[in-house]
């Protein structure tokens, strides 16, 4: 297996409080299924917005 995909979030945040808000919903979502979560991650863009990113396996 190698590196792991990501899949960008469709929304650019102006905080990092709002990217975290949206990042533990999509960790919620999966705690109650059968799958394995994805790894989810809060990366800052170079104007100080935050975009949210989370892993995709086949």
């Amino acid at each position: 297996m190698g590196r792991p995909r990501w899949i960008y979030w469709k929304q650019i945040f102006t905080t990092k409080f709002q990217a975290n808000c949206t990042k533990a919903k999509i960790e919620d979502n999966w705690i109650n299924g059968y799958e394995i979560g994805p790894m989810v991650e809060i990366r800052k863009l170079k104007d100080d917005r935050y975009v949210i990113r989370y892993t995709y396996d086949e």
